[in-house]
């Protein structure tokens, strides 16, 4: 998939004169028709007026190519997060509600287990030894403080899920430190959950989980991999199409501004 022409077809080109004769002259083209300025996205040339003018130095970052695939990803999980973060409130509010009346949704239960009795035993199903039932007859023991506390850490994590999806979604950084933390704190939990009953949901969310931990870590060079963030603002700047036709194109030697843009580094430039 062609990302950079995808997002384009979306949000529309991303076309900057800068004030530089010779990076201007390599961004424009006169055409019969009317003004051409290349899209510092996907590289096309596009008629009318172009979107942004003024100096090198202040030309937009725009991503491209694998950028546009990482946004996609981390909406993704913004979105997983959410969900997930309204579910768990939902079911603090239950238990919150359940701590306050135990007593009436103890006979509610065993007045509708009363009324199952036959079809279970239709079936040859002993509802007395069950598992399931004999675990949420224990829920009716428990105290009313201990329940409010776990109405209230469940609060907590779902406010942390929240949080984490809306950083996520605006691709802020420290969101993504605060996803891994949170997630790989959260691991050994649902492993230890797996012992005790294994399901095919709760093993598609382990497995989406340790993906996510090493996914972002590795694509967005957290805690030093890879180079750290310096090496990923250096990566992400790189993309940028001004870069990439004067790296291909060298003109005359380094004005000012143009130490200001990119300070002279080695690496081989990628074409559009």
């Amino acid at each position: 998939m062609d990302w950079n022409r995808r997002t384009c077809a979306r949000r529309g080109h991303e076309t900057y004169a800068p004030d530089e004769p010779a990076l201007r002259d390599r961004l424009h083209a006169s055409t019969p028709v009317g003004e051409a300025w290349r899209c510092l996205r996907c590289g096309d040339y596009v008629l009318g007026e172009v979107k942004g003018r003024g100096p090198a130095a202040d030309a937009p970052t725009v991503m491209r190519g694998r950028a546009l695939r990482d946004v996609l990803i981390l909406r993704f999980l913004a979105v997983e997060r959410a969900a997930r973060g309204v579910l768990i409130l939902l079911a603090a509010y239950a238990v919150w509600r359940f701590s306050n009346s135990q007593d009436s949704v103890r006979r509610l239960f065993e007045d509708d287990l009363t009324v199952f009795r036959p079809v279970a035993e239709h079936f040859h199903y002993d509802l007395d030894h069950s598992p399931i039932v004999d675990s949420i007859r224990k829920t009716f023991d428990y105290k009313h403080s201990t329940l409010v506390w776990v109405a209230i850490a469940m609060v907590v994590y779902a406010v942390i899920e929240i949080v984490e999806a809306v950083g996520l979604w605006l691709l802020e950084r420290w969101a993504e430190y605060l996803t891994v933390v949170a997630t790989a704190a959260f691991l050994p939990l649902e492993g230890y959950e797996m012992r005790e009953h294994v399901s095919p949901f709760k093993v598609a969310t382990l497995v989406l989980n340790i993906l996510a931990v090493v996914y972002i870590i590795v694509a967005k060079r957290l805690f030093g991999v890879r180079g750290g963030a310096e090496a990923f603002e250096r990566e992400r700047h790189s993309e940028s199409l001004l870069e990439i036709d004067e790296a291909i194109h060298p003109g005359p030697p380094r004005q000012p501004w143009e130490e200001h843009v990119h300070p002279p580094k080695t690496r081989h430039a990628r074409t559009p």
